[in-house]
């Protein structure tokens, strides 16, 4: 078991106030006047980097009352990712805390994960599962993993076109085992062919109903998006239809990796694009209106390109998480580090600059793919790691550690001095 205390002499900061401060055009989520309304201490349970491998996509779901003395179990997900190749995965490793982060498990392998090989087009080829994010469904008290599947040539390489399909998996935690991996059933259409939730936030309706954002790739077509209406019985997950799709006609690959929320009366869906973020809203969680990008709320580009953003939802605000340019940060892969933090203005679909804060310092690695997650009312976490593969000039070895990385895992513990009314067990 790693100890809590060990975490914070590692990392960066063992505790940072952070500011909301309010916009005339956003609910306030300040405690008390001026006093911050949360505050953030920061653990790095973890780090691989051994010169062939790292971790990456490390996420997080909360298990009520399956901790210690009735606190929630966290169950985190980690990939392995082969610095040698482009988005080779080849293991989910799981970890666990039931003391709220004081202590760890190792990280383990999960053989239920595992790569399978499958007979694609006359061809025995590995299929991994990646890009997972465990979440609790409430109405079935199952923890719910949901991400894509990979098709990798005989010899680990990424090659299109590929069929695609959104994985899931249930956690037990009495056996602290997942169960073996799934596909999700989807329309039988060419449209649906190479289509995926990975990285994805989900929202869970009051019914039970699972609000699933997907990218898919019809053929001949780049990238769309669309929000999948689920059904889950605690054993399998059923499509049962979509909303409209969501789509960019320029050079780019096109709309990836949505994460929805809901605040208020209206769900927020958040789009990763080649050239820059964008955002969307919608009345019922289906249809969404056109896209906009993403702006700070005195009209300037957010500054956020090719990765993934997303949320974190107070009942007194709603929040970004997101990586940008403009943060001396130029030596950092397509940008992606610091990892940011700031509240959103529902109303004019801005990010208030002023609010901004980071959740995980920049130190040469990439952070763009994390995850974040409800674990009280009183406590959000975003999980993320230091993804080593940047290559210097003689492609021999990563310069990402020049900066200070190590392949560390970070659980940014956000504490809200206001109770999360949102938060239901």
């Amino acid at each position: 078991m790693i100890r809590r205390r060990d975490f914070l002499k590692s990392s960066l900061c063992g505790g940072v106030s952070l500011f909301c401060l309010p916009s005339p055009a956003t609910k306030s989520c300040a405690a008390d006047g001026n006093d911050p309304p949360y505050h953030l201490s920061r653990d790095t349970p973890t780090r691989l980097y051994d010169g062939r491998r790292c971790w990456c996509h490390p996420r997080a779901g909360a298990v009520p009352d399956a901790g210690r003395d009735g606190l929630p179990r966290v169950v985190m997900t980690i990939n392995t990712l082969d610095v040698a190749g482009s988005d080779v995965f080849k293991g989910v490793f799981g970890m666990r805390t039931d003391d709220l982060g004081e202590t760890w498990t190792e990280p383990q392998e999960i053989t239920a994960l595992a790569p399978r090989h499958e007979t694609i087009d006359g061809q025995e080829r590995p299929v991994a599962v990646s890009d997972s994010w465990p979440r609790w469904h409430r109405t079935t008290k199952t923890l719910l993993g949901t991400g894509h599947t990979v098709v990798y040539t005989p010899n680990w390489k990424v090659a299109h076109p590929r069929p695609r399909h959104t994985a899931y998996s249930i956690y037990d935690p009495k056996t602290d085992q997942w169960a073996a991996w799934q596909k999700l059933g989807m329309p039988g259409t060419d449209k649906f062919h190479d289509a995926g939730a990975g990285c994805v936030q989900r929202f869970d309706e009051a019914d039970g109903s699972i609000l699933l954002p997907i990218y898919f790739r019809p053929p001949g077509k780049n990238s769309r998006v669309t929000v999948t209406r689920c059904s889950f019985d605690g054993r399998t997950l059923r499509f049962q239809d979509h909303g409209n799709e969501l789509f960019i006609d320029d050079k780019t690959r096109g709309l990836h990796e949505p994460s929805l929320t809901r605040f208020g009366d209206e769900y927020f869906l958040t789009i990763r694009n080649d050239q820059r973020g964008f955002i969307t809203r919608s009345k019922d969680g289906l249809n969404f209106e056109p896209i906009q990008p993403w702006k700070f709320d005195d009209d300037a580009d957010l500054g956020n390109y090719n990765t993934q953003q997303h949320w974190v939802t107070h009942s007194d605000g709603l929040f970004l998480v997101y990586t940008r340019r403009g943060a001396n940060n130029d030596h950092v892969f397509r940008h992606r580090a610091p990892l940011f933090m700031a509240q959103v203005d529902p109303k004019r679909l801005r990010v208030i600059r002023k609010t901004e804060q980071i959740l995980v310092p920049e130190r040469g690695a990439r952070l763009g793919n994390f995850g974040v997650t409800d674990v009280s009312e009183d406590e959000t976490w975003v999980t993320v790691a230091e993804w080593m593969q940047k290559w210097g000039p003689d492609h021999i070895l990563p310069v990402d550690n020049k900066y200070g990385s190590d392949g560390s895992v970070w659980v940014a513990r956000i504490n809200w001095k206001r109770k999360n009314k949102l938060f239901v067990v």
